[in-house]
């Protein structure tokens, strides 16, 4: 059975415009994936507009589909863009190798070193290997790691035991970071909500 048939006020709309217009009016997609009952990718919700934004094949195989969905935000009053990454890296620890140097490839040749960037999403990383050659390749923090000295667990949502989701960044003080565990958040996916509070450098 699906989401709308169980769901009597499910929205018609893609979800991330249901979010966008419900919290935030500019977004950015990356489809990724597209199958019979409709398609998946990545999203970037923002307050502000996007100056650009591109969605980048990051895949290892014809049969999982991934992506790095690159976006630049203006922020008002800021001398400088903001650049955030939205990825979905691989189940295989050879393949989210591959990945990872392409995005520190694409941070390399697309993100001075002077402007401020996130990076966040699933990184199927529950070997955690992927924190290092990030830090030591594009000099970014974890928030999660930086506050408490480890990775937030998030999955599975209702009994969350990996490390799988992240909120790298550049350019920030990190404030606060939280992870939303237990209901209703258990509810709306299998991965817990992550969020962090980071005041531009």
């Amino acid at each position: 059975m699906t989401h709308r048939e169980r769901i009597k006020s499910w929205p018609v709309q893609p979800q991330f415009e249901y979010l966008a217009d419900s919290l935030w009016p500019h977004f950015a997609y990356g489809k990724n994936s597209v199958y019979e009952s409709g398609h998946h990718g990545n999203a970037i919700l923002s307050k502000y507009p996007f100056t650009f934004w591109e969605n980048i094949d990051i895949s290892t195989n014809k049969l999982e589909k991934r992506g790095l969905l690159h976006g630049i935000v203006e922020i008002p009053h800021k001398r400088k863009p903001l650049h955030v990454i939205c990825v979905h890296l691989g189940l295989l620890e050879t393949e989210r190798k591959i990945q990872v140097r392409k995005m520190c490839a694409r941070i390399a040749q697309h993100v001075p070193e002077d402007e401020p960037l996130i990076v966040s999403g699933d990184f199927n990383d529950w070997r955690l290997r992927v924190s290092e050659p990030l830090k030591k390749t594009v000099s970014v923090k974890e928030v999660f790691e930086d506050l408490y000295g480890s990775h937030a667990r998030t999955f599975p949502s209702w009994l969350p035991a990996l490390r799988l989701d992240r909120i790298y960044c550049r350019g920030f003080r990190i404030v606060e970071a939280n992870c939303f565990t237990g209901k209703p958040w258990s509810k709306l996916s299998d991965h817990a909500a992550l969020y962090a509070d980071l005041t531009m450098i």
